[in-house]
This record gives C-alpha cells, sequence and structure tokens, in this order.
C-alpha cells in the first residue's frame, strides 16, 4: 500500500508547476502580482538510481534529495515533497516558526513510513523549501535540511549561499527528513526586491561542476530558462553519477 501510494506521489509531483494565466485581470484586481517565476529540471545521473525530486509553485519551491538506492531514495523525497504541498506553508507561513512547523511535517511523513513498512525503514532525505512572503516588505522564508544548498542573487550583486551543508567530514548526514533523530531545520528569512533570483540545487549540482563555477554561472545575468541551459550543458559534460537538480526563479511584481 505504501509503495502505491508514494508511485501517485512522485506522479502528481511531476506536474506540479503553475503557469500564469494570460488575457484581461477580473474587474478589482491588483495587476501587481508579486510571484516567483521559476525554470527547474533534474540532470539524471549515470548511475540509474533517481533519487530527486522538485516542486514548484506560484509562490512556494521546494526539492528533496532522497537516500538509500533507487526505491527508498525515489520514495524519500515523494513523501517529504507531499508532506510539505499538503501543509500549504504558501498559504499559513507568517513567521520562522511555521516553517519549522512544515519541516517537521516532512519529517513526520517520512518517520511513520518508515516504521509502517520494514522494507522502508531506511528511508530519509534531504529538504530545501522557499517561500515567497508578499507585501509591503517582501521577503523570502527558507528551510534548509541536509546537504542540498540555496542561493540569494540580489539584483546587481553577487550570489550567496543562503545555507551550509549538514553533513560531517566523511559525507555523512548530519541532519535529514527522516533520520532518528530530532529535527533540527536551518531556517532563515531574507528581503527580497524585484528582480533578485534565489537557487536551490541539490548536491550533485556543486560536485558535477563545483561552487566556484556554479556562483559564476548564476552571475552572468541570463534569464532563469538560459542559465538552466547552461547549467544542464557543464553537467553533461562531467556525466555526474547522481542525480542533479537545480531550480531557479526570479522575483517578479508586475
Amino acid at each position: 500500500m505504501t509503495f502505491i501510494v508514494v508511485t501517485i506521489l512522485i506522479s502528481c509531483l511531476s506536474a506540479m508547476a503553475v503557469h500564469g494565466r494570460r488575457g484581461a485581470w477580473p474587474p478589482g484586481l491588483p495587476t501587481a502580482r508579486p510571484r516567483l517565476v521559476a525554470v527547474g529540471g533534474t540532470y539524471e545521473g549515470s548511475h540509474g538510481q533517481p533519487s530527486d525530486a522538485y516542486v514548484i509553485q506560484e509562490r512556494l519551491i521546494a526539492t528533496a534529495d532522497g537516500a538509500g538506492g533507487r526505491d527508498l531514495g525515489q520514495a524519500a523525497a515523494a513523501l517529504a515533497l507531499g508532506a510539505v504541498v499538503a501543509a500549504r506553508p504558501q498559504h499559513t507561513v507568517r513567521r520562522e516558526a511555521d516553517m519549522d512547523g512544515c519541516a517537521q511535517a516532512a519529517h513526520r511523513a517520512v518517520r511513520t513510513a518508515a516504521a509502517s513498512t520494514p522494507a522502508m525503514s531506511g528511508l530519509v532525505s534531504t529538504l530545501d523549501l522557499i517561500i515567497l512572503e508578499p507585501g509591503e516588505r517582501p521577503c523570502l522564508r527558507f528551510a534548509h535540511v541536509g546537504d542540498g544548498a540555496i542561493w540569494h542573487c540580489p539584483k546587481g550583486a553577487k550570489p550567496r549561499p543562503l545555507t551550509t551543508a549538514h553533513t560531517f567530514d566523511d559525507g555523512t548526514s548530519l541532519r535529514g527528513i527522516g533520520l532518528a533523530s530530532a529535527l533540527d531545520p536551518h531556517i532563515g528569512t531574507v528581503p527580497l526586491r524585484a528582480g533578485d533570483r534565489v537557487v536551490i540545487v541539490t548536491d550533485g549540482v556543486t560536485r558535477a561542476i563545483g561552487v566556484p563555477r556554479l556562483t559564476e554561472l548564476l552571475t552572468d545575468g541570463s534569464s532563469p530558462a538560459v542559465c538552466l541551459d547552461r547549467l544542464y550543458d557543464e553537467m553533461a559534460a562531467v556525466e555526474p553519477k547522481e542525480d542533479a537538480t537545480v531550480v531557479i526563479a526570479d522575483f517578479v511584481t508586475v
């Protein structure tokens, strides 16, 4: 039963991209609509064990990288993202503590599945989640668990990582969605201006091209789609063994 649910989650997550509507705005609605305009993709690793998943919505973006091989990895990532989407944080988050609650919901979902199904006892996943909070002073709230990374690229300034990897020196996970230890996610908030860019990558991206090259590619000022294409070209040149997921989002107000 659990594998059926996970399969449905994976199928649904692959289609969770929100596209803007064309045409005239209904009377009475504002013309300015703060949102994240995003593109994303997963470069499939050569080892043939897919483990990454991502979700793009108008004010919510999340990525997850499951561990444990083909079946467990994909199941863990799908369960984590399914719990995030179900929590609808883009409609409920008003403070950093709410972001922690969303990460805890993903943690419980993975832990519950692992406890109820012996074959899935090794479920664990990373989670990187960003929420756009619009208003007079727009900001980005984020939650980070694991070895992925969230980057903030202010318009006209140098990109900077908002997170650090939760791993020991040997690469072993220090924090993870589904680990037996209590979850302590990295939670934060940054102000946003129109034209700012936010990028989420799983560790497959940084392993494949390195942080210096990633910084260069995020600095060239190209559109999200062009930037994604260039990242794909870079990864194709090195053929990474593991999945490498990247989501690039621009903050727009019109």
